[in-house]
């Protein structure tokens, strides 16, 4: 059933391929189901050869499920009227290398059938935004390849897209570059943006994602809000106020007899690189998808 709550909606996606020389097949997506719900941030995680790449692939409308549905904004992936309400990053960008920024994003906006003074204030807009302004005249040979990552992430975002699907948005940024990266997501999600973001740094997703959804050998092997999964079940943390260091370690039953303030308590967080590892581990170890 499509719901108005969620832009993403797969149901028991099945994706074969044959292997060459071979009469084995592949099962790279194998019955897999999940939602994405409107204004949220999505870390989408796993292995190489977990079938990431090829959920993306179809969850755009490039290839075709062997099995299963997938609605994307009401509709299907191929639909035209989905496709103009997407932005899309791929993990590798193509571009002309003759152009320049501001060229490349005029011939995206041209796609979207953007008037001339619709894409020259949202190319404006886009180069400030990607920090590429001082550059914008350079032809895209030039840039290196942090810049190309800015010129990509630009070229998503022309249509003003209401789900945006970023594949490794960080891959080649420096760390500066990154923070960057991380405060546009949260930006496009107070604005209202759902985004749905592949990344091989846990750390970058464990920084501004919502929730999210692991792959191990095409089969969803964990989905969850970030904050509930990477809580440390049964255990408690406490944060005590103690600025010079003599009153660390104390616990919390001798707080009121030595004037301490406590700040927090809550369940102490491991990382999500750990997690992740943790996870892909104990999927190998009860054979998922062998």
């Amino acid at each position: 059933m499509i719901s108005n709550n969620y832009v993403v909606e797969i149901e028991n996606l099945t994706k074969v391929y044959g292997k060459l020389f071979s009469r084995r097949e592949v099962k790279a997506v194998d019955n897999l189901s999940f939602h994405i719900k409107r204004g949220e941030v999505c870390g989408f995680l796993g292995p190489n050869g977990a079938g990431k790449t090829t959920t993306i692939m179809l969850l755009m409308g490039f290839l075709k499920p062997t099995s299963g549905t997938i609605h994307l904004l009401g509709q299907k992936p191929t639909h035209v009227k989905a496709k103009e309400r997407i932005g899309f990053l791929p993990e590798e960008s193509y571009f002309y290398k003759f152009l320049n920024a501001d060229e490349i994003l005029n011939y995206y906006g041209c796609l979207f059938n953007m008037s001339s003074k619709q894409r020259k204030r949202r190319i404006d807009e886009l180069i400030d935004m990607v920090g590429l302004k001082d550059a914008r005249k350079r032809r895209i040979r030039e840039y290196s390849k942090g810049m190309q990552r800015r010129i990509g992430i630009a070229q998503a975002l022309i249509n003003d897209p209401e789900f945006i699907i970023l594949d490794e948005p960080t891959s080649g940024l420096d760390p500066i570059g990154i923070q960057e990266v991380k405060a546009l997501i949260f930006k496009l999600k107070e604005s209202g943006k759902t985004i749905f973001m592949s990344s091989h740094l846990l750390a970058d997703v464990q920084g501004v994602c919502d929730r999210i959804i692991m792959l191990y050998q095409g089969k969803l092997v964990v989905e969850g809000r970030t904050q509930e999964i990477l809580s440390k079940k049964g255990h408690t943390n406490i944060e005590i106020l103690d600025e010079n260091g003599s009153k660390k370690g104390l616990i919390k039953e001798f707080a009121d007899l030595h004037g301490i303030q406590i700040t927090s308590i809550g369940e102490p967080n491991i990382t999500l690189e750990e997690f992740f590892l943790q996870n892909i581990k104990t999927s190998k170890n009860n054979g998922v998808a062998e």
